[in-house]
């Protein structure tokens, strides 16, 4: 369904029958915005209210089965309590016949000027990746706000999201999906609702859609925006549709510029997309979060953010390993007696009971190896040096390695005795045999003696370096936290000394150790120097008094306090010059951190009045609208021919700024001056314009009813007598 609300330049055609029609006595329908698959957009007017809305009206055919009028009814209802700044707010829904015959039902919306967030992709992207952040961020917020509220929308798509011309973010069409849906699946078995590329995979093999389906089409958005192109593609939409059930969504950097997306938001991407719904944020809460994660460490230039990423990347739940379970509860068979084996678990574990110790059979031991046997002991039967031999070997007649015989099976070497056949050799001197004693005595002392030498030495040499490498040294002690007189016992105790300083901390109390240089662990020389920072507490300053200085020198005094100027805002005086300060956000007095922004409000002077120019309007009105607003009046009369009576002929001054209390002149009009009318009653014609032009009057003359010729003047009007503007004409009557 398109929801493109107010989209600019969106024109509809002139000859929709629908344009002009009144929507239950009350929506006037003005102008079509937009038309998609299930319904049709126009702009209208509200004249109950008074105020533009957006009308979506179901096609034909949406609204003939009571069953789907009941289920829109209710889904525009709940749709109706979602109350967020990003949600597209829906104010009325119903059904009339709007073409005169068929019952369409309607919903009411709030009218969003501005454009969607696909005009945006089709114009910008690939975007920025913090660009992308903030424009998803407000759509996310709204679906999390909805999954609070128990609501699913399932149809996210850049076309259901706003961008207003204020810069507002707003998703539209809350609950309108799930009713269409019910309608169209029993209409036509199955149809799919939503935009194919942004259908996560569970929508497409079972219909049933959660928060986690919102997710994924979020995540979709996601890569569009980061990349300009849709993560899959199709010859025709089944096949887009199964390409999301047998497919990963790519990551955006196989697609984006090199170096422009990080890992840690592909990994949110992936994230997000997971065809397993188990593997995704369970609803629009949980990824906002991981999404402002991300945009944080954005807006703080990480390239790369391994534990944000491990973190966020999508992990399949572990499957416990049966194997060892499965050897561990296998039935344990022993052929052949002890020896046997004896002999199989020393091959098997070595002589040490650690790895193996095989020795592979050689024909140089001769023999040849047994038929389907293999240096592991595997037989045709599958019997290894681990469990039987193998077929057709006996307990005495073969080896673990299935009868090769090595080294290990041959016999003790023979220990001959004394044969009396073999003459004895004959003795050598006593003295010779003395000497040779002597000199090898002698030998053997010098060996000792070398060999004592050699330990000694080297016993100072490895107690020499490990007093140059390791003695001499020391691991700088923990002290953050303690007391003055605790840090230097402790360091006293680890042969350090330690110097203090005094500090300001907000979190450490005043008198314990905040930190220390080397830090705790550090390798340092005993009897060397640590430096401790002793906390003084919370570093505060007071609020000087600011009120009633001008703006520089409340900057200044603000300055000398170790504060700073915050936000400054202007209001009108009508007791204080302009830039002195009217107020401050601090009390004076008030104990304030270092650098604390500190707002002002600051006088702008007496507020300006705009003169209006009064001329030839009432002058009682003039003079009213001028003392409201504080100035002070004056009027004066006289007479005018031109303006008429009661109305201003000019003020003083004409128009411009004027400050409260300055005086404004007004001169009204008496109108013209008056004349009495002569009396020129049975006067001949001449005579009577002669008297009436010698009194400033025109005449005109006029035959009277009952005219006989004769050329006196038998009446006039005004009369004689009466008052009339100088000037004026005089109807003379003849008889």
């Amino acid at each position: 369904m398109t929801s493109t609300f107010g989209s600019r330049g969106a024109r509809g055609p002139t000859g929709d029958p629908l344009v002009g029609r009144v929507l239950d006595g009350r929506y006037e329908i003005t102008q079509r915005l937009a038309r998609g698959g299930m319904a049709t957009v126009y702009r209208g007017i509200d004249t109950r209210l008074t105020r533009t809305v957006a009308v979506k009206i179901m096609h034909v055919g949406l609204g003939d089965d009571v069953e789907f009028a009941r289920k829109f009814d209710r889904e525009a209802r709940a749709a109706a309590r979602l109350s967020h700044p990003n949600v597209v707010s829906v104010f009325d829904q119903g059904a009339d016949a709007v073409d005169g015959t068929v019952v369409r039902p309607y919903i009411v919306m709030e009218y969003v000027e501005g454009e969607t967030l696909r005009d945006v992709i089709n114009a910008h992207a690939p975007l920025d990746p913090l660009a992308a952040l903030d424009l998803l961020e407000p759509v996310v917020s709204a679906l999390a706000a909805a999954h609070d509220a128990g609501l699913v929308h399932r149809d996210v798509k850049p076309e259901n999201v706003l961008l207003g011309t204020r810069g507002r973010v707003k998703v539209a069409d809350f609950g309108l999906a799930k009713a269409i849906s019910s309608q169209t699946q029993t209409a036509t078995q199955g149809l799919l609702i939503g935009t194919v590329s942004y259908l996560p995979p569970e929508l497409v093999t079972t219909g049933l859609a959660d928060a986690r389906s919102d997710v994924y089409s979020a995540g979709v958005v996601l890569f569009e925006l980061l990349t300009g192109r849709k993560p899959h593609s199709g010859e025709t939409p089944i096949q887009v549709a199964y390409a999301h059930v047998h497919r990963d969504v790519p990551s955006p950097s196989a697609f984006a510029p090199p170096g422009t997306v990080p890992p840690y938001l592909d990994a949110l991407v992936a994230r997000a997309t997971a065809r397993e719904p188990a593997l995704r944020p369970p609803d629009g809460r949980v990824l906002l979060t991981q999404v402002r994660r991300v945009r944080a460490a954005l807006r703080e230039g990480l390239r790369d953010d391994p534990e944000l990423t491990q973190d966020l990347t999508p992990t399949a739940p572990l499957v416990e390993d049966t194997v060892g379970e499965d050897l561990a509860s296998a039935p344990t068979e022993v052929v052949g007696d002890r020896a046997d084996f004896e002999a199989t678990r020393h091959i098997a574990t070595g002589p040490q009971g650690g790895r193996p110790s095989f020795d592979p059979p050689t024909e140089e031991l001769g023999g040849t190896p047994r038929h389907g046997s293999t240096a592991y002991g595997s037989s045709a039967h599958g019997s290894t040096a681990y469990g039987s031999t193998a077929h057709g070997s006996t307990a005495h007649g073969s080896t673990a390695y299935g009868g090769h015989p090595t080294f290990r099976d041959a016999p003790p070497p023979v220990v001959r005795g004394h044969d009396p056949r073999v003459r004895p050799a004959r003795s050598e001197h006593s003295e010779r045999i003395a000497a040779r004693r002597e000199h090898e005595a002698r030998r053997r002392r010098r060996g000792w003696l070398a060999l004592i030498l050699v330990l000694l030495l080297t016993t100072v040499a490895a107690v020499t370096g490990w007093y140059l490498t390791e003695g001499r040294f020391t691991s700088a002690p923990a002290l953050t936290t303690l007391t003055r007189a605790d840090a230097a016992s402790v360091a006293e105790r680890a042969d350090v000394a330690v110097d203090f300083t005094d500090g300001y901390s907000e979190t450490v109390p005043a008198g314990e150790v905040v930190s220390t240089e080397p830090p705790a662990g550090a390798r340092v020389r005993k009897g060397s120097h640590l430096e401790a920072v002793v906390s003084r507490g919370p570093e505060r300053f007071a609020m000087p008094t600011v009120v009633g200085m001008s703006q520089d020198a409340a900057t200044t005094a603000l300055a000398a306090a170790h504060l700073k100027v915050g936000k400054v805002s202007s209001r009108w005086s009508d007791t204080a010059a302009k830039g002195v300060v009217l107020a401050a956000a601090q009390d004076p007095g008030a104990s304030l951190k270092r650098d604390t922004a500190v707002a002002l409000t600051v006088s702008g002077g007496p507020q300006p009045i705009t003169l209006a120019d009064w001329t030839g309007k009432d002058a009682d009105k003039a003079a009213a609208a001028l003392k409201k607003a504080g100035l002070q009046v004056s009027v004066t009369q006289e007479n005018s021919d031109d303006v008429d009576a009661g109305d201003v002929i000019s003020q003083d001054p004409p128009k411009g700024t004027l400050q409260k209390g300055d005086a404004v002149a007004l001169v009204a009009s008496k109108g013209p001056v008056l004349v009495t009318v002569p009396n020129v009653r049975a006067m001949g014609i001449r005579k009577a314009e002669e008297a009436m032009q010698a009194a400033g009057f025109k005449t005109r003359n006029k035959k009277a009813t009952n005219y006989l010729g004769l050329g006196y003047v038998v009446t006039s009007s005004p009369g004689g007598g009466d008052q009339a503007p100088k000037g004026s004409t005089i109807t003379l009557f003849l008889v």
